[in-house]
């Protein structure tokens, strides 16, 4: 099968640092390829040197005659004059609008980016950084291609708007070339993977689970000296084998001798003992929200909702972008007062929040300087670390801790707030969208952190690789003014969302629908009759309370467990009773899952 591009020897530098040292390789038509690596590792500039926009220092960059290609990156630009309209549908020759609305895949990009929500008239100098991206991206989807490179696509998506582009990827046939650190999404959609270390790129086949295996593998047969590196390798390869099961698409590395190096590693956390320890940390009272109202413009988020907040709880809060999520994390800080009801916190409570924006810090500072500004040692769960020491879990080595702030890109800079959170050990954490502008070591550094950290956790994310890892539970926000507890998780969601998008006006899109979900119920779905409905939706109120009350008694039995830390026999007694309360739960989120299928 002949290459639609190939690199011959290619080299490239900034500065003196070689970016690309004598780079081979090859796309083919068939090929769906994930680029992974470290922050200014040379990924970018891999893709721009691979479509044309730069030239290298040295070698050979060759295309196929007539190649139909397009590319996003982090440096796309948009005329600030044009309306979205100009910039995505003028190129494609659409002149009237029923001629792109009769297209079926042109509908698909404008509703999946939700760039019917934007406005087609909108002017693109009106729009967000993250809204000109989407743009962007849409403007590729609507063309016919032979190549589609992207750069970071899934930065300013939600889980679902994540979710539609995996599947519209997954259905066109060109070939792609994708930077990103969702590791979800490149197992969906990719095929295989490169990876840009050193100068070199090393090729690997599969997505994200089959490099990790086989980077593990890699770190066995050499017996490498990076120890951090593979003992990371180690910890998310038996993450992959107790959580979400690794999608590798064959065994093409040797499984067995990589499943070897981690069956001396302990389980990521140990939810009692977490708990326990959090519950000396923090007490019976974390946050509560009573009777809570909360308002965003003429829009109403909360609508008299009690929520509790106990010790050690990990929660993930998804929600399509604009459902409220940061507001509603701002409200459990404290950072925002509710509209009505009242927010309580607990006397103990050491709370930390990192927010989407970057706080300033003096430009003068070096890195090291600005985390012990802070403290100069921590303890985090199990680890005791140093300033350093948690300086080079994110990412700044013994020399980069030395740079000045003022020289740091806006990806460090966010790890450095995430570092200074950290190193004020609060017993709360409150994180929205921690994984912007993290590489994939250094997401691998942050939720070995989290794994073991004993405190209460709530985490926005668009991540759900990290959603699915660190938490416990999921909520969501659907715009009926509720927070709905989602005991099948993300894919719950997903589910409950295409189900409110049949329901209501398909024209609507992604946008977020006020009163959506109160729509949704009254529509009849899944071939029920009228009398079935009702029934079905009855009994799903019903086991939902009783899955809350389950919840209040775990959480009763994870206190008693703590409390008889010193007493044998009442310990196996609480465990034989959680073991049965787990069994119940479970059988009662199996009998919900199936009626909300049907309800489907």
């Amino acid at each position: 099968m002949a290459n639609l591009i190939n690199l011959e020897s290619v080299e490239k530098s900034h500065g003196v640092r070689p970016l690309l040292d004598g780079v081979s390789l090859g796309v083919t038509e068939t090929d769906r390829i994930g680029v992974v690596g470290l922050n200014g590792g040379g990924k970018t500039t891999l893709l721009e040197i691979l479509t044309g926009i730069e030239e290298p220092d040295a070698g050979r960059v060759n295309h196929t005659r007539d190649l139909r290609s397009a590319v996003v990156t982090q440096r796309t630009e948009l005329p600030p004059d044009a309306t979205v309209r100009n910039a995505v549908l003028d190129p494609q020759g659409f002149t009237a609008e029923h001629e792109w609305a009769a297209d079926p895949k042109v509908r698909s990009v404008l509703n999946g980016l939700g760039m019917t929500g934007l406005g087609l008239e909108t002017r693109v100098a009106e729009l967000s950084g993250g809204e000109r991206r989407r743009v962007a991206l849409a403007a590729a989807l609507v063309r016919e291609l032979d190549l589609l490179v992207l750069d970071e696509p899934t930065n300013h998506l939600d889980v679902e708007g994540v979710r539609w582009l995996a599947d519209h990827l997954l259905s066109r046939r060109c070939a792609l070339v994708i930077v990103t650190h969702d590791r979800w999404f490149l197992d969906e959609v990719c095929n295989r993977t490169w990876e840009v270390v050193d100068g070199r790129v090393e090729q690997y086949e599969g997505g994200y689970a089959d490099w990790v295996y086989a980077r593990a593998e890699r770190a066995r047969i050499a017996q490498q000296t990076e120890e951090k590196r593979r003992n990371l390798a180690r910890k998310e390869l038996a993450w992959l084998q107790r959580g979400a099961k690794a999608r590798t698409s064959k065994p093409k590395f040797r499984v067995e001798a990589a499943e070897a190096l981690i069956s001396d590693v302990p389980e990521p956390r140990d939810t009692v003992e977490l708990v326990s320890f959090a519950k000396r940390r923090l007490g019976n009272t974390v946050i509560e929200l009573e009777d809570v109202e909360l308002r965003l413009a003429d829009r109403k988020l909360l609508d008299n909702v009690t929520w509790r907040l106990g010790p050690g709880d990990r929660i993930g809060v998804v929600g399509v972008n604009g459902s409220g999520k940061t507001t509603l994390l701002r409200l459990l800080a404290g950072e925002r007062e509710p509209d009505g009801g009242k927010r309580i916190e607990g006397k103990t409570v050491r709370l930390a929040h990192l927010t989407q924006e970057l706080h300033d810090l003096p430009g003068e500072w070096r890195v090291l300087e600005a985390i012990e500004d802070v403290a100069k040692q921590v303890t985090l769960g199990k680890y005791e670390l140093t300033a350093s020491q948690l300086g080079e879990r994110f990412g700044f080595g013994k020399g980069r801790q030395w740079t000045r702030v003022e020289d740091l890109s806006g990806g460090e800079r966010r790890r450095l707030q995430l570092a200074r959170l950290l190193m004020d050990e609060p017993n709360v954490l409150v994180l929205d969208e921690p994984t912007n502008d993290l590489d994939i070591d250094t997401l691998q550094q942050l939720e070995d952190l989290l794994d073991g950290w004993p405190g209460t956790l709530v985490v926005v994310s668009h991540d759900r690789y990290l959603v699915e890892r660190v938490c416990d539970n999921v909520v969501a926000l659907f715009g009926d003014g509720n927070i709905t507890h989602l005991p099948g998780g993300i894919d719950e969601y997903l589910n409950r969302r295409r189900s409110l998008l049949e329901g209501g006006d398909q024209s609507l899109g992604r946008q977020q629908e006020s009163g959506g979900a109160a729509a949704s119920g009254k529509a009849k779905s899944g071939g029920l009759s009228g009398a079935q409905d009702r029934a079905a939706r009855k009994e799903l109120s019903r086991l939902e309370r009783q899955l809350d009350k389950l919840a209040d008694r775990e959480r009763e039995l994870h206190d008693q467990l703590a409390e008889a830390a010193t007493e044998p026999e009442r310990l196996q007694e609480l465990n034989s009773q959680l073991r049965e309360l787990h069994e119940q739960k479970d059988d009662i989120e199996s009998r919900w899952m199936e009626l909300a299928d049907s309800l489907d």
